[in-house]
């Protein structure tokens, strides 16, 4: 880890206190705390990164993690979620700027952030906190991939339920990650390297990632990109899921939809030799390419990698990197 945190601390006396950036250090949490009894615990995945033709310092659409970090305080009851966006992050900027020796520099590198809110309520009976504390610590990463992409075999789970509507799916909360454990290390024992997560035969979530095909579609007969959509409730909103959205759309090779698909169809469409590509986005490694899924026992093979997957790759990178400016400011100087 670095060597700097940000700490911010809410109380119902005095509200937000004032942000402090301090070394790196162990927390001083009460056995009782909600966030380790009852897992009122959320947070953020980020990075910062330094440009390649300057080495300017950047964070890629970071109005969207903090929109993200807020609605997931609210599912959880937390107080505090009114907080101002601009302010939290120009916090972040200067704890990047304060550990900027600790962005390596070239593409694939990066300080992975990583924004924290727990509950500090000191009480064993189950309420919402009356008190939090949001922190902010980072890491160097390296390349995800270190020597081009590595494409992933899945195993589609349906006994297993990573999220369903109602429940907490679309928020980045603690919760939904311990359960997903399990059901992931049966997967690797069986030669899968992720889950594709199913809510009965409907496709949600690849892993931790949001995840896409690109096919010929069965009723129209064009090419469409496709990736579930959020108004169920189960499915996390990514940053990068919405760039590649924006970015395929701005580009107007194929249709770009946003709809419920099925394991089902995905088999038919693979006998029908219509799948294309298919691919997971998330911060970590951005895009993941996908070149066999397992269904009811039968591995379904996908062409990997594919040329979109390549390219959404290549454009992200090069605004993340500083190579191109988004006429919309994705990538936002520090």
């Amino acid at each position: 880890m670095s060597d700097h945190m940000l700490i911010v601390e809410w109380d119902e006396q005095n509200k937000w206190g004032a942000p402090k950036i301090v070394p790196y250090q162990n927390l001083q949490i009460s056995p009782v705390a909600s966030c380790l009894n009852y897992g009122i615990t959320c947070f953020e995945g980020m990075k910062a990164y330094k440009a390649l033709p300057d080495q300017s310092l950047r964070l890629f659409r970071p109005e969207l993690n903090m929109k993200r970090l807020q609605n997931s305080m609210k599912r959880l009851q937390m107080p505090g979620s009114d907080f101002v966006s601009d302010e939290l992050i120009e916090c972040i900027k200067e704890l990047v700027k304060v550990d900027s020796d600790w962005i390596p520099y070239g593409e694939g590198y990066s300080l992975y952030l990583r924004p924290n809110v727990i509950a500090m309520h000191e009480n064993l009976g189950l309420a919402a906190p009356t008190s939090t504390m949001l922190y902010v610590v980072s890491s160097p990463v390296g390349p995800y991939y270190k020597s081009g992409f590595k494409p992933i075999r899945l195993q589609s789970e349906n006994s297993y339920v990573r999220a369903w509507p109602g429940g907490t799916g679309n928020s980045k909360v603690g919760g939904n990650y311990a359960p997903a454990m399990k059901p992931a290390a049966e997967a690797a024992k069986r030669g899968y390297e992720q889950v594709l997560w199913l809510l009965n035969d409907e496709i949600t979530e690849v892993g931790a990632m949001n995840v896409f095909f690109l096919w010929i579609d069965a009723k129209t007969g064009r090419k469409e990109l496709v990736t579930p959509p959020l108004d169920r409730g189960d499915i996390l909103p990514g940053v990068t899921r919405q760039s590649v959205i924006e970015l395929a759309k701005s580009w107007g090779e194929f249709d770009v939809c946003e709809k419920n698909i099925t394991m089902s169809q995905v088999r038919d469409a693979a006998k029908d030799m219509q799948i294309i590509e298919a691919f997971g986005t998330g911060t970590a490694a951005v895009v993941t390419p996908i070149s066999c899924i397992n269904y009811e026992g039968v591995d379904i093979e996908i062409p990997a990698t594919g040329g979109i997957t390549q390219k959404i790759w290549n454009e992200l990178a090069d605004i993340q990197y500083g190579n191109i400016e988004h006429p919309d400011g994705w990538s936002v100087h520090i």
